[in-house]
C-alpha cells in the first residue's frame, strides 16, 4: 500500500485512547513512506491523524467539499488539499488516491463511508483493503450487529472477511498488507447467499 485512506471522527470522542490511537496510526502511515488520504479537516480525530502524520514527515492528502471550506474547517498545513463540490466527488476521489482503507472511531459520516467503500468492495469495484481499528472496543456493537446479519442470512461469511479488524494500529496496517486480495468478483459469485 502506498496511500491509505482514513475515515475517522471530526470529533474526537469522549475517551483520549481515540487521540492515541488516531495519532500511533498517523505516525505509523508516515514511517511505513505511506501518503494519508482522509477529509481535509482540522477538527476532532480527523485533525489528529493528520497532524501525526505530517509530524512523522509523511504525506497528507485532502480532500473537502466546498461547503466544508466555507466554513473554515479545512486544514491549511496539508501536502495537497483537494476541493471539490459535493460529497460524493470527496468519497470517490480519496477512493481512487488511495490503496486501501481504515475507519477509526467516528460518527455517522465515518459509517456511512465505512460501509459504502466495503459495499464497493463487495460490488467488484475495487479490490483494496479494508480495516477496522477497534480502539477500545468502541466497534463491538457494530461487530455483534455485523454478525447477527449473517445469521439472519443477509450477508456472507465471505463479505464479512473483507473487513480486517484489530485493536493494535501497526498489527491492523500488517495485517491488511497481508490480506489477499479477492481474485474474482465477489458480487457475482456470492449473489445467492448475500
Amino acid at each position: 500500500m502506498h496511500a491509505l485512506c482514513v475515515y475517522c471522527g471530526s470529533r474526537g470522542g469522549t475517551d483520549a485512547a481515540y487521540a492515541r490511537a488516531a495519532s500511533v496510526l498517523g505516525r505509523a502511515i508516515a514511517a511505513q513512506g505511506m501518503t494519508l488520504v482522509y477529509g481535509g479537516g482540522s477538527l476532532g480525530l480527523m485533525n489528529t491523524v493528520a497532524e501525526a502524520a505530517l509530524a512523522g514527515g509523511g504525506r497528507v492528502v485532502g480532500v473537502i467539499p466546498e461547503r466544508l471550506l466555507q466554513r473554515e474547517v479545512q486544514h491549511e498545513g496539508l501536502s495537497e488539499l483537494h476541493v471539490v463540490q459535493t460529497m460524493h466527488q470527496r468519497k470517490k476521489m480519496m477512493a481512487d488516491f488511495a490503496d486501501g482503507f481504515v475507519a477509526l472511531p467516528g460518527g455517522l459520516g465515518t459509517l456511512e463511508e465505512l460501509f459504502e467503500i466495503w459495499t464497493w468492495r463487495q460490488l467488484g469495484y475495487h479490490n483494496k483493503p479494508l480495516g477496522l481499528l477497534n480502539v477500545n472496543g468502541f466497534y463491538d456493537g457494530l461487530l455483534d450487529f455485523l454478525a447477527q446479519t449473517h445469521e439472519q442470512g443477509f450477508v456472507s461469511p465471505e463479505m464479512l472477511g473483507l473487513l480486517v479488524v484489530d485493536d493494535d494500529a501497526q498489527r491492523l496496517l500488517d495485517r491488511m498488507r497481508g490480506a489477499q486480495p479477492v481474485s474474482e468478483d465477489p458480487w457475482w459469485r456470492m449473489r445467492d447467499v448475500i
